[in-house]
């Protein structure tokens, strides 16, 4: 077991590579997760500003 976690001598090098893979996904989700958070609240704060959605097809409409 040890013999697997010396990386057959580059454990500094691996173990670090993924430490900073891991640092870069965590940091990348949590990223995601305000930016969507942030456009919900403004997607909220829109429609309420502006009622109901229209129907963009067409249908409906006096548009045929």
């Amino acid at each position: 077991m040890s013999d697997f976690l010396a990386m057959g001598g580059y454990a500094a090098f691996v173990w670090s590579a993924y430490a900073v893979a891991a640092i870069v996904m965590i940091a990348l989700t949590v990223g995601s997760l305000r930016a969507l958070k942030a456009r919900r609240t403004l997607l909220d704060a829109l429609e309420a500003t502006r009622g109901r959605r229209r129907d963009r097809r067409g249908t409906g409409g006096d548009d045929a």
